[in-house]
């Protein structure tokens, strides 16, 4: 008789959020939140998601304070991320104590998973094939699937050059880009997550008028 072994598989909770640019962090628990929001899966997590939403406004704001500089804002605005990240970092446990075996239960929550491809490859740069219009305010971007990666990031530049929304997708054949302004042209670009490398480059960029 054959002997039959099973394996499982066991998900980790990304914690890279922590080393994420000021925007990118912000961005992230702002979806973070609406994840966890009223998500069956996660039905008590350590922090409610409500009072991470406070500390991510809380943050946001000391963050388009600090743009003016000074000793005191900078201060503010480096206590309001400790307390954030500290607070994802504490329901990031949870998720991976409930979460660890289903990444489809994983990523509902808004976090990432941590790689496990441990072969020395470099991802491939996803292609932007179409940017469309969606309903109003928001754009959908048609990336090229990227071999070995776990999830894609799509960052909405404006007209000024600067980012103005990064979105997580676990999927690249359509990745809604929500709240844009209508009559504005945004240059979009994506990135695969995954692999020994952590992300690909970032794809050429794309323009498109939000409708």
């Amino acid at each position: 008789m054959n002997n039959i072994i099973y394996q499982n598989i066991i998900y980790h909770v990304s914690l890279a959020f922590a080393s994420y640019p000021d925007p990118e962090l912000d961005i992230f628990a702002a979806n973070n939140v609406v994840c966890m929001t009223g998500n069956t899966a996660f039905p008590a997590p350590t922090i409610k998601p409500a009072d991470v939403g406070v500390l991510q406004v809380a943050f946001h704001q000391a963050v388009l304070a600090g743009t003016n500089g000074g000793t005191d804002l900078t201060a503010a605005k480096k206590e309001a991320r400790i307390a954030l990240v500290n607070a994802l970092r504490v329901n990031a446990a949870y998720v991976q104590s409930l979460a660890s075996g289903s990444l489809s239960m994983l990523l509902s929550s808004g976090y990432l998973q941590t790689s496990t491809n441990h072969s020395q490859s470099e991802l491939d740069t996803p292609a932007i094939t179409l940017l469309e219009n969606g309903a109003s305010g928001q754009l959908i971007a048609h990336l090229t699937p990227v071999a070995n990666a776990h999830s894609y990031q799509v960052k909405v530049l404006g007209p000024d050059g600067k980012q103005v929304a990064l979105v997580n997708s676990t999927q690249a054949r359509s990745v809604v880009l929500p709240g844009l302004t209508p009559g504005v042209i945004y240059t979009v670009q994506a990135c695969a997550i995954g692999g020994t490398t952590g992300q690909s480059d970032w794809s050429d960029p794309v323009s498109h008028m939000a409708t």
